[in-house]
């Protein structure tokens, strides 16, 4: 499979510090900040520093190193936010045409705060 990386992309100018953000958490691989139009009470996102498109091209080309980093800042995300506990979250990633996916640059939203709802309504 073969990716396509838009350097351009609002999420890729946010790391290179063009545009700023609410940082949650930084670490060497990965960014956590507040989402611009939360749909929960806590809205966040978590993206890889990596030029990578979507999940599975994520999984495919990052390093362990990144791959471990991004899954460890999610879960200290989680708990800093006191998303951890029996209430929980939702941590959604759109991929693609069909996933609805707005910017090209993978991200996890994670959200939390009150009961969200299903994911999708029966056709």
């Amino acid at each position: 499979m073969s990716w396509s990386y838009d350097p351009t992309n609002i999420f890729a100018r946010i790391l290179r510090g063009e545009i700023p953000n609410r940082t949650v958490m930084e670490t060497p691989h990965t960014l956590v900040f507040h989402d611009i139009h939360p749909q929960a009470p806590v809205h966040v996102l978590a993206v890889p520093k990596g030029a990578y498109v979507t999940l599975d091209h994520f999984a495919a080309e990052a390093s362990s190193e990144e791959i471990v980093d991004f899954h460890r800042t999610v879960a200290k995300t989680c708990a800093i936010l006191g998303l951890s506990g029996p209430d929980g979250f939702r941590a959604i990633t759109n991929a693609g045409a069909h996933g609805l996916q707005e910017v090209p640059h993978y991200h996890l939203h994670i959200l939390g705060g009150r009961v969200l709802g299903r994911m999708l309504e029966p056709e």
